[in-house]
């Protein structure tokens, strides 16, 4: 199962009836929006990427809509083949002798941290 995240866009004046086709139709699941900037978040599911993107498509093709554009994506059996490698039986202390603080490809963000 595949979820993907898309920011609908449209004008302000047309924002309650987009806002409004969108929480009809059977394509996504509306989250949130902002009138004064013409921006909707949806979620859409999808049993493959091309299912997917057919619902993009739709999403684009309903009326006052200028763009829909997928922004995240999750993918549960992408999830689990990442999982597979990975040894949960292995302590802290193990883990912490394998590497070097300095040798940690770190790709996350300690800004505002403390």
């Amino acid at each position: 199962m595949n979820i993907s995240s898309v920011i609908v866009k449209t004008k302000p004046e047309h924002y309650d009836a987009v806002y409004m086709n969108l929480l009809e139709s059977d394509l996504c699941d509306v989250h949130f929006g902002e009138k004064e900037k013409g921006i909707i978040i949806v979620t859409i599911e999808g049993e493959s990427v091309e299912e997917e993107i057919k619902k993009v498509t739709a999403i684009e093709d309903m009326p006052y809509i200028i763009s829909a554009n997928m922004h995240m994506s999750y993918n549960e059996e992408e999830l689990d083949k990442l999982r597979e490698g990975i040894d949960l039986n292995k302590t802290v202390e193990e883990l912490n002798t394998e590497k070097k603080a300095e040798e940690i490809d770190y790709k996350g963000s300690l800004k505002k941290k403390y």
